[in-house]
């Protein structure tokens, strides 16, 4: 009940789709409320343009990213990688005539097996069903990666942390190096060392200039995508801590 909340809820405030309805309040309110229309689109296709501009993007990004690189000195210790899920994937890729990570999954799973080459440690997945079956894998296909864990029974975050750390110390495992998303680092190293178990945090697709001069103004949709994830963490990180104080999920079973 509360995932199906939950992403109703994303579905409807964050962009591309919180500005167009906006926008289109905007529009139904031109007759009765001109005003109040005017000023629904302007704000409502104006954040849309702005947060699709790689300025607006970068600087939401650099807001919701709070753990720099990896420092290999600092995996000592360590006795797995966990990789999280998200990012897209496809039950079946005619072309691997098997499932596949699509792009943003792909780039954590790209990570996480250079990670697990550096360290040579086992890896764990950890994502919902088919998402969790092409990233085993595409990790032993693409990077001849062998997962010794696979979590395939999570919805969000807050649920892989809990079932991983399950999974992770019934093996006596206390310590992790834990791949993600930069932007979604933060919160998935809160989620995880309230599951008791120790996270070293190895972030991917880190800010970097990618954008100059005028460019950094025209809207594109690689930014409106860096957007949408910076944005989701911002919103994600208080509902998080809302949600631990109150313990509604632990209540709710999930």
């Amino acid at each position: 009940m509360l995932t199906s909340f939950k992403f109703l809820l994303k579905s409807i405030i964050l962009p591309p789709a919180g500005p167009l309805l906006l926008a289109g309040l905007g529009v139904y309110l031109l007759r009765r409320r001109p005003r109040m229309a005017r000023l629904c689109l302007l704000l409502g296709l104006g954040s849309l343009w702005l947060l699709s501009t790689p300025l607006v993007a970068d600087a939401l990004t650099g807001l919701a990213e709070r753990y720099p690189p990896l420092n290999f000195q600092s995996a000592a210790g360590a006795q797995a990688v966990v990789i999280l899920g998200g990012g897209g994937q496809r039950a079946f890729a005619p072309e691997y005539a098997g499932p596949a990570a699509e792009p943003l999954l792909l780039e954590r799973l790209s990570y996480g097996a250079y990670v697990a080459g550096r360290t040579g440690l086992p890896v764990l997945v950890t994502g919902l069903h088919i998402e969790a079956d092409a990233m085993s894998s595409t990790l032993r296909r693409n990077f001849g990666v062998q997962t010794r864990w696979v979590e395939d029974e999570s919805h969000d975050t807050f649920e892989n942390a809990r079932n991983s750390v399950r999974l992770l110390k019934a093996d006596g495992v206390r310590r992790i190096v834990l791949v993600t998303r930069a932007t979604h680092m933060w919160r998935s190293v809160q989620e995880f060392a309230a599951a008791g178990i120790d996270v070293v945090p190895a972030p991917v697709g880190i800010l970097t200039v990618r954008d100059v001069g005028m460019s950094r103004y025209a809207p594109n949709p690689d930014a409106l995508l860096r957007a949408y994830a910076a944005v989701y963490e911002l919103l994600g990180e208080p509902v998080r801590v809302f949600l631990a104080a109150t313990h509604l999920r632990r209540q709710g079973g999930s």
